[in-house]
């Protein structure tokens, strides 16, 4: 398959444009772990153990 020189600019933009998108969900991330965090560290939240989650999962789905 051959690219036109206007469609392998259009596909090139595409490709740079998914990388800008990635850098934007990793700050986002970044910045919701800080987030709860300092909700952890505040005491505004607790945190539950991991294996009443996993138990209360498993009944929810029983």
């Amino acid at each position: 398959m051959q690219l036109s020189r206007a469609e392998r600019a259009r596909l090139a933009e595409r490709l740079i444009a998914s990388l800008d998108e990635d850098v934007e969900i990793e700050q986002a991330w970044a910045e919701e772990v800080h987030r709860r965090v300092k909700e952890l560290q505040s005491g505004a939240v607790q945190s539950i153990p991991g294996e009443q989650v996993f138990a209360e999962l498993k009944d929810l789905f029983r």
